[in-house]
């Protein structure tokens, strides 16, 4: 082979493992700020891991809210009409939150089926509900129309 083919075979090959280790440095770095959507459902059949952040979202359900005699932390339940999970969440909750109300939650998978929140939204004006919560839902409703 020829000296200058060599030598740019090489710078060649070093361009593209550098543009390989940065891709894959910025890919592992991502992941950590990744907060995948999960229904209730897909989080108790085990589709999200332990200490993986995620979004959970659903209904609030009814009689569920449950509130500390001291500070700010709230439990309550989430249901997509199949499954539910408990949501904890030590802070003020949206003024629009609300039992029956579609909710979405960031936070961390703490144990199978509870949720630790950082971040509760809840829906701003009577027709809203998010996008994902909403297909969720209407997921559900179509598989027991369908049962």
């Amino acid at each position: 082979m020829h000296p200058v083919r060599k030598q740019r075979l090489v710078i060649v090959l070093i361009i593209v493992a550098g543009a390989s280790a940065a891709a894959a440095l910025t890919m592992y770095s991502l992941r950590q700020n990744i907060n995948a959507f999960y229904t209730p459902s897909q989080i108790q059949s085990g589709e999200a891991g332990i200490g993986q952040r995620l979004r959970v979202g659903g209904l609030v359900v009814a009689n569920s809210v449950k509130r500390a005699e001291e500070g700010l932390l709230v439990s309550f339940e989430v249901t997509d009409n199949q499954e539910t999970v408990i949501v904890d969440y030590d802070g003020i909750l949206p003024d629009l939150f609300r039992e029956g109300q579609g909710i979405l939650a960031k936070g961390e998978l703490i144990a199978p089926g509870h949720v630790r929140a950082s971040e509760v939204l809840a829906k701003h004006d009577e027709n809203y509900m998010s996008p994902e919560v909403k297909a969720a839902l209407e997921k559900v409703s179509h598989v027991e129309e369908t049962n």
